[in-house]
C-alpha cells in the first residue's frame, strides 16, 4: 500500500475522539501517536490539522510541532480560521478586531514555523444557522480573506448549503487569494459547476461527498486535475450503507470504543489511514484503473495549493509516468 502517495488534508485532530473521549466519556487513552503510525505506513505521505477556531487553531498548531524534530520533512501541518459556525465568537469575545488580530498573529507565528499552510476552515454554513446566523457568518467569511490576503496564504473553505452566498462572496474576493479548496464537498452538479468556474479552487472529496449514487454521479464530473482528497476525521467515514463501498478494497480490523486496542481502528471513527479508502471509490466511480497514478496527480493538485515548494520534485514524478503535471 505505501507505493501510492497521499496527502490527507482535513483530519480534526483536535476533536476529543482522538484524546479517547466520547461524548464526555474516557473510553481510552489519547491515540494520536498509534493513528499517524498507522497513516504513515498506508501511504498518507502529509496530513492537514483543521482549525475552526481561535483556540482549535492554536491547539492544531501545537499537534503539528508534534511531528517533524527528528524528520529531516515535516509531515504534519495545520490551518488557522474560523468555522462559519463557530463566526459568533469574533463578537462574544467582546473585540473582534483584536480577535482577528490574535489569528492573525498566530498564522504568522505557524508560518515562521512551517506549519500553517492555509487559512481556514471558513465559508458558508446554511445547514446549522442554529449556531450562528447566516449574516454574522458571512461577515466573517468575508474578513477571513483578509487573513489570506495578508498572509498570502491559500483558503481551506466549507460550503454546506450555501452554494449561491458562497460563490457570490469569492467572486468579490477573488483577487484577495491565490488559491483555494472547498473541502467534504457534498453538493449538486450544480453545484460543483459553480465551484469549477473558479479556476484557483479545487473540491475536497471525503466520505460524505460519495454516500450516495447520485453524489458518485457529481463527483465523476470532477476533473481529477480539480480534485483533492480527505477523511475528515473523526468523521465522514465510508460507511458500508454508502454507494461507493463497492469500490473499497483497503480494510482495517475495527473494534468498540469500549475494547479498545491500539492494533484495530476504533469502530465508527474515522482516521487519516482510511483516506486510501477515497482514492479507491474515486478511481471507481470514475472508470481509473491505475490507482497509482491518479493518486500522483492528487498530490500535485494538493502540493501545488498548499506545498509549492516541492511541485518540482512531483513534477518529476509525473513526467516520468508519461502525465503532463498541468
Amino acid at each position: 500500500m505505501a507505493k501510492i502517495r497521499m496527502i490527507d488534508i482535513a483530519v480534526n485532530f483536535t476533536d476529543g475522539m482522538f484524546k479517547g473521549i466520547y461524548n464526555g466519556k474516557q473510553c481510552h487513552l489519547a491515540d494520536i501517536s498509534t493513528v499517524l503510525s498507522r497513516a504513515w505506513s498506508a501511504g498518507v505521505d502529509r496530513i492537514i490539522v483543521t482549525g475552526g477556531s481561535l483556540e482549535e487553531s492554536k491547539n492544531a498548531l501545537a499537534i503539528a510541532e508534534t511531528d517533524g524534530l527528528q524528520l529531516v520533512v515535516s509531515r504534519l501541518f495545520c490551518t488557522v480560521g474560523v468555522h462559519p459556525t463557530r463566526c459568533s465568537e469574533f463578537e462574544e469575545s467582546g473585540d473582534p478586531d483584536k480577535h482577528f488580530e490574535a489569528l492573525l498573529s498566530l498564522a504568522k507565528e505557524g508560518v515562521e514555523k512551517g506549519k500553517v499552510v492555509a487559512i481556514g476552515e471558513c465559508g458558508l454554513d446554511y445547514d446549522r444557522i442554529h449556531f450562528c446566523p447566516a449574516e454574522i457568518q458571512k461577515k466573517y467569511f468575508v474578513k477571513q480573506f483578509e487573513l489570506a490576503d495578508r498572509m498570502k496564504l491559500p483558503m481551506f473553505l466549507h460550503m454546506r448549503a450555501a452554494a449561491s452566498d458562497f460563490c457570490h462572496i469569492l467572486e468579490q474576493n477573488k483577487e484577495r487569494f491565490s488559491a483555494g479548496v472547498a473541502h467534504s464537498f457534498t453538493g449538486t452538479a450544480e453545484d460543483r459547476d459553480k465551484l469549477l468556474s473558479f479556476n484557483n479552487l479545487f473540491i475536497g472529496i471525503n466520505g460524505c461527498s460519495l454516500k450516495m449514487p447520485e453524489n458518485l454521479d457529481v463527483v465523476k464530473g470532477i476533473p481529477i486535475e480539480r480534485m483533492m482528497i480527505e477523511t475528515d476525521s473523526p468523521y465522514c467515514e465510508i460507511k458500508n450503507t454508502h454507494a461507493g463501498i463497492s469500490y473499497v478494497r483497503s480494510l482495517w480490523p475495527s473494534k468498540k470504543k469500549e475494547k479498545y486496542d491500539e492494533q484495530c481502528l476504533v469502530k465508527g471513527r474515522n482516521e487519516p489511514c482510511l483516506v486510501r479508502q477515497v482514492l479507491e471509490v474515486v478511481a471507481g466511480c470514475k472508470g481509473i484503473a491505475n490507482q497509482d497514478e491518479l493518486s500522483t496527480t492528487l498530490y500535485h493538485n494538493t502540493c501545488r495549493v498548499f506545498f509549492p515548494q516541492d511541485l518540482d520534485s512531483v513534477a518529476d514524478a509525473l513526467i516520468a509516468r508519461g502525465q503532463s503535471p498541468m
